[in-house]
């Protein structure tokens, strides 16, 4: 599993932190340059704060001449709403031609049609709560079914990476790790002391 991170440190020391791969991470929130310009990298939009049209709209266009290493750009939603992300969705999809596209799963897209056809990859998003579903597993196992990236979003507990790694994960993020040099380090203490952390947090 990767794990990418927006964030002004250093991504080799990140690695070195959590001993697994880092790939880096942009939103509009925090316009950061490109660490490793030759490398994967992905795009979230923001939305979980506060979502800028405008915002987004430049963060693609800086990043356009590196558009074939992005993973996927996470498509504009409504946290908690999976019927408005959709809606949401359908208005963004032509306005990211050329981008691999995510779409964001919100709490009540189990009710709903993903379209598959359409994506390159699921964003796990919504509430904490349907985060650590069996709904939310459930589409993750799609995901994978249909060969498409999964990647799940505020990933901040070593107990909750352990989770989404044994369910086929591709990458997550977290702000929590983004941010602080000892949630990373807890991370690594989880992967080589499993035992001390034995439910998903």
């Amino acid at each position: 599993m990767i794990f990418m991170l927006d964030t002004p440190d250093d991504l080799t020391e990140c690695e070195s932190e959590m001993g697994m791969a880092i790939e880096q991470l942009f939103t509009p929130l925090t316009r950061r340059n490109a660490q490793r310009p030759g490398a994967h990298f992905a795009m979230d939009n923001g939305a979980f704060s506060r979502f800028n049209p405008d915002g987004f709209r430049t963060m693609l266009a800086k990043h356009w001449d590196r558009r074939e290493l992005c993973r996927f750009v996470a498509l504009p939603d409504v946290v908690g709403s999976a019927r408005r992300t959709l809606e949401l969705f359908d208005h963004w999809y032509p306005q990211t031609e050329g981008w691999k596209r995510a779409l964001v799963a919100q709490d009540g897209i189990e009710n709903l049609t993903i379209p598959w056809n359409l994506i390159d990859a699921i964003f796990i998003g919504g509430s904490t709560k349907w985060k650590m579903s069996k709904d939310a597993e459930d589409v993750i196992r799609a995901t994978k079914a249909c060969d498409k990236w999964a990647h799940v979003g505020r990933i901040n507990t070593p107990g909750r990476l352990e989770h989404f790694q044994s369910i086929g994960a591709d990458s997550g993020d977290g702000t929590g790790p983004a941010r602080f040099s000892h949630m990373r380090e807890a991370i690594y203490k989880a992967a080589t002391e499993p035992t001390l952390f034995s439910q998903a947090g």
